[in-house]
């Protein structure tokens, strides 16, 4: 039985039905035609054969059929497979052929067949057939956006339907949408990864000179290692890099293993990514060429202090790259291997877990350190554990007793690392190839420092409380940023209770005078010396000693003994650069000794960010009513010229600027 189009009775729309002589000004446009009566009559349309001039190409004639036209053909392919596939070709004849007519210039239908062979489809799933569906440019910028923003593909599709009103406005099907990633995805890694890598290094490089990347090949030419470093990466360490924390707990895949990153902490102590690097193995080798790189991208300038994990080819790496630098073990990794070694302490219900805290972060004297970490032994029988062995011989890298005298920046290394990991979860996926990696990596340093930029706000619009309105205080609260203050504040508040307990002076001949002061409510005293010559305050805690700096801020003693010396504001020299609101008001110069300017394209995205939101607003209204939005089209239009023209001057302009040079 046959089907005709005409006989379908919920056509209600303008007659598109082709006719013999119908004429056309192009190819596509017959095409279209036959497309949008496909589309108002229920059935899908697609080009079948033609025929063009060997001398320019011209298509003299062509056939577009229905898509269920032919059968297909069998191969030996579909009897071997375990799930038949659904025909969907049923031989129908229908069709339209066009020929060109030499003298008018046009096309026209030469043959036509009305009549189909199989059922129509109904008016509500015309939006699934084939033709019908197509990706704009415009819906393909929203699909690339949305992919790029970590959305996922059923979120995208289903929020992209929304807008328009429903899925079967989109134009096009979650396959569709599925299919234009993948091929996307395709054409970025046509150069292959190691391709893609260097092609996104080289646009890096053009879009910010200042832009560092190395590679490290093997004996067979082949990537193994892989670094890079922004200008605002360089930018934070110079400013920031006293400390830093160097984590290679995330893995990304198996042709690149893990991603090593340097974090440290800026002025808001808010996470700074200083440098990252993917890794082909983790060893002595690796790391050395990976310090000895990034040094060289932050112009030799090495760390005070580096946090890092256990592993020994890292530990070897850096006494042999940076032997000056004070390297602690994190704790939040040590706790990880910890749960790995005697989990079964740590999670039973006796007090393991405090003890072999306490080792970290109470005992400040050695002889006490050692008596603790024994009497946890053998109270707990573990004398014979060889993790718990090779922890302890590596003692001054993370037992307070040492430690205090290491630059920390008050980091505790706990709160960067697994802030960081959880970070990197949320973001980066472990099966993304190289181009989707640096596509989310970059969304991950975006966020990062988009949290600066709203302490930068909150800096200006929410004001700490002083509570005590000291000289002191509001200096410093017009001095440090937000989170410093409060830090301050509380050392200030502390030293309210303070006392002095004892003085000793050390003769004549020396300047320097001993306090003991003690805190109300706490049970160990502090010696502070003071030096009245040099106006130097040290504290035993050293939280603020000119020779180790450990937190960056005086403490509660101190400040004790300034007041006693009738000292009412903080010295400068006790005010670090690095804490205060003035903190990135300095040029920093890259690894080729040029100023770096972390946004080359500065005016063109503040004229950006101007625009859009006025823009938006506006467009916004206007679609709300007819008649404003047909303004808002025309308008466009008119806007539209008269901004290409002004390029197209300024084109012309720069042209003959070159040609008066030349001549």
């Amino acid at each position: 039985m046959g089907f005709s189009p005409h006989q379908v009775p919920w056509q209600n729309i303008l007659d598109h039905t082709p006719k013999l002589g119908l004429e056309f000004d192009s190819e596509q446009e017959a095409y279209d035609f036959y497309n949008e009566y496909g589309r108002n009559y229920g059935f899908s349309i697609r080009r079948e054969w033609y025929n063009k001039r060997k001398v320019d190409g011209l298509v003299t004639s062509r056939k577009f059929v229905c898509c269920k036209e032919g059968l297909r053909a069998q191969c030996e392919r579909d009897k071997q497979k375990r799930y038949e596939r659904a025909e969907t070709r049923t031989g129908c004849k229908a069709h339209m052929i066009i020929r060109h007519d030499k003298e008018k210039q046009k096309y026209s239908i030469h043959s036509i067949e009305l009549n189909h062979n199989h059922a129509l489809h109904i008016p509500q799933c015309a939006h699934m057939m084939p033709s019908q569906r197509k990706i704009s440019k415009a819906q393909a910028l929203e699909i690339d956006l949305a992919d790029d923003s970590g959305i996922q593909l059923q979120d995208s599709y289903e929020f992209m339907g929304r807008q328009v009103g429903g899925k079967d406005a989109l134009g096009y099907t979650k396959q569709d949408q599925k299919n234009y990633l993948h091929n996307k995805r395709q054409r970025e890694l046509k150069y292959g990864e190691a391709g893609s890598l260097l092609r996104y290094f080289q646009k890096q490089k053009r879009e910010n000179p200042s832009f560092y990347n190395a590679v490290q090949l093997d004996a067979a030419e082949q990537i193994t290692n892989i670094f890079w470093a922004d200008a605002q990466m360089i930018v934070d360490y110079n400013l920031f890099g006293d400390v830093v924390s160097f984590d290679t707990t995330y893995r990304t895949n198996k042709e690149y293993g893990p991603l090593a990153m340097f974090v440290g902490f800026n002025h808001h102590r808010e996470t700074a990514i200083f440098g990252a690097a993917l890794l082909h193995d983790e060893t002595i080798e690796s790391f050395k060429w990976l310090f000895e790189t990034f040094f060289e991208a932050m112009s030799g300038k090495k760390p005070k202090t580096i946090f890092t994990d256990q592993d020994p080819a890292m530990a070897k790496a850096i006494s042999m790259v940076m032997p000056s630098t004070y390297h602690r073990l994190c704790k939040w990794h040590l706790m990880q291997n910890a749960m790995k070694h005697v989990g079964h302490l740590l999670r039973g219900e006796g007090g393991f877990r405090i003890d072999f805290s306490a080792c970290f972060k109470i005992y400040e004297e050695e002889e006490v350190l050692f008596s603790a970490w024994d009497s946890m032994l053998h109270k707990y029988n573990v004398c014979d554990n060889y993790w718990l062995q090779h922890l302890f011989e590596l003692k001054e890298k993370w037992a307070k007793a040492y430690v205090k005298m290491s630059f920390s920046a008050g980091m505790t290394s706990t709160q960067l690392s697994e802030s960081l990991n959880s970070d990197l979860k949320d973001y980066l996926l472990s099966d993304y190839d190289i181009v989707k990696f640096f596509t989310h990596f970059e969304r991950l340093l975006n966020a990062k420092r988009y949290k600066e930029l709203q302490a930068e706000y909150n800096l200006r619009q929410k004001l700490p409380r002083v509570k005590i309105a000291s000289p002191m205080l509001v200096q410093a609260v017009n001095t440090y940023t937000s989170q410093l203050f409060l830090k301050f504040q509380k050392q200030y508040e502390e030293f309210q209770g303070a006392f002095v307990k004892e003085f000793q002076g050390r003769g004549e001949r020396d300047s320097s005078h001993e306090y003991v002061v003690s805190i109300y409510g706490k049970p160990k005293d502090r010696r502070v010396i003071w030096n009245s010559l040099k106006n130097n305050v040290s504290c035993s805690c050293r939280k603020f000693e000119r020779k180790f700096e450990r937190c960056g801020i005086l403490c509660s003693h101190a400040l004790k003994i300034l007041d006693v010396m009738d000292i009412k504001v903080l010295p400068e020299k006790y005010i670090l650069k690095r804490w205060t609101k003035e903190a990135k008001n300095e040029s920093v110069q890259d690894f080729n000794g040029h100023d770096i300017i972390t946004d080359t394209n500065l005016e063109v995205t503040t004229r950006y960010k101007s625009l859009c939101p006025l823009y938006v607003k506006l467009i916004s209204r206007a679609a709300e009513c007819e008649e404003a939005y047909m303004l808002a089209l025309e308008n466009y239009k008119e806007l539209s010229g008269k901004i290409e023209d002004i390029f197209r001057k300024n084109m012309i302009f720069a042209k003959l600027k070159i040609l008066n040079n030349i001549y």
